[in-house]
């Protein structure tokens, strides 16, 4: 791919040459398998196609200024993976083994990884799902897991763009005490019909209100909410919101920086006092909000007034981004080279 237009990528998938997977049955995982093609061979009785039991990950590899590839915060990933094949009843993945199976997808495919200063990325799936033939609701016997990879475009193509949202009150993404902070796919397919509606309405994306009062925002569409005001980075705290590693790592640049940062509760009516606002997660890094429409109530927040993002989304953004590509020092040690 060496004359590709990387900037002009798609945020969707391209075939690269190998993915990786493996396989638990009777009590243990198997040997990690590098396979050329792009299909599945799958029981029509397997557990995941009839209940769903499936999780999965999203990540990036980037090729650093100093031309050396490194992911960005492999151990969170792998945490939150568990985490969630927990919460459904499924087979945990070890770490050295989901660690050994991306680490070495990516290095096979590394001619994919885009160049330094292009704004695109490898992007990497790990997906862990029951493959047993076990017609009844319970948990599978069998658990497959692959990894692949695809280069993406960056997600704003002319610069970071602010956008509109809108608020979903007929629409739950999760209930209260149920998946909605673990990373499985029935969560975003349970958010489909009102980011549908979101975007036929000229909707960048929807806010969801918790499931329980409708009282308090939760997941901004895919992404982590934020909101800041009086250098004080605010998110929500929630029952049913996923923990996005992207904003995870907000925070802690935020508090770095000087500002004060807060999860916490954020009223529907607060939205009103935010100086900027913007959702944050693995695709975009952040996207900065531009209004917040509530047809509930028939009020629009407005934001970026200039059409700009804010000062503050700007500094963090930045911030983030210089870490993964190299320009910035790693203070955190967030980033994990690819030996190639």
């Amino acid at each position: 791919m060496e004359n590709s237009d990387w900037k002009n990528l798609p945020f969707g998938y391209y075939k690269t040459d190998y993915n990786i997977r493996c396989y638990y049955k009777n009590g243990k995982w198997s040997d990690l398998e590098v396979s050329s093609s792009e299909h599945l061979n799958i029981h029509i009785a397997a557990t995941v196609l009839h209940y769903g039991q499936e999780a999965f990950e999203g990540m990036k590899a980037y090729r650093c200024r100093d031309g050396k590839i490194r992911l960005f915060r492999w151990e969170e990933n792998a945490r939150r993976l568990i985490f969630s094949a927990e919460g459904i009843k499924m087979a945990p993945l070890p770490m050295e083994l989901f660690r050994e199976a991306i680490f070495r997808t990516v290095a096979l495919n590394k001619k994919y990884v885009p160049p330094y200063g292009s704004g695109a990325t490898l992007y990497i799936r790990p997906v862990l799902f029951g493959s047993g033939a076990d017609l009844g609701v319970k948990p599978s016997s069998e658990y497959t897991f692959i990894v692949f990879v695809t280069p993406v475009g960056p997600y704003f193509k002319g610069g970071i763009t602010p956008v509109d949202t809108m608020i979903c009150r007929n629409v739950d993404r999760a209930a209260p005490l149920g998946t909605g902070i673990y990373k499985v796919g029935g969560n975003y397919a349970a958010s489909l019909r009102a980011q549908m509606t979101a975007k036929e309405g000229g909707y960048s994306t929807v806010i969801f209100l918790d499931a329980r009062e409708k009282k308090y925002i939760d997941e901004c569409g895919p992404a982590n909410f934020f909101g800041i005001k009086d250098n004080t980075y605010i998110t929500p705290k929630s029952e049913s919101i996923l923990n996005s590693i992207t904003n995870m790592s907000l925070i802690a640049l935020a508090d770095r920086m000087g500002m004060k940062t807060e999860r916490r509760k954020i009223p529907v009516e607060e939205l009103s006092t935010f100086e900027e606002a913007g959702a944050c997660g693995t695709a975009a890094v952040i996207s900065p909000i531009r209004k917040i429409f509530d047809p509930g109530e028939n009020i629009t927040y407005e934001y970026c007034k200039d059409g700009k993002p804010g000062k503050a989304t700007m500094m963090l953004y930045n911030k983030l981004t210089g870490i993964q590509n190299g320009d910035e020092p790693d203070e955190f040690g967030w980033m994990t080279e690819v030996e190639e």
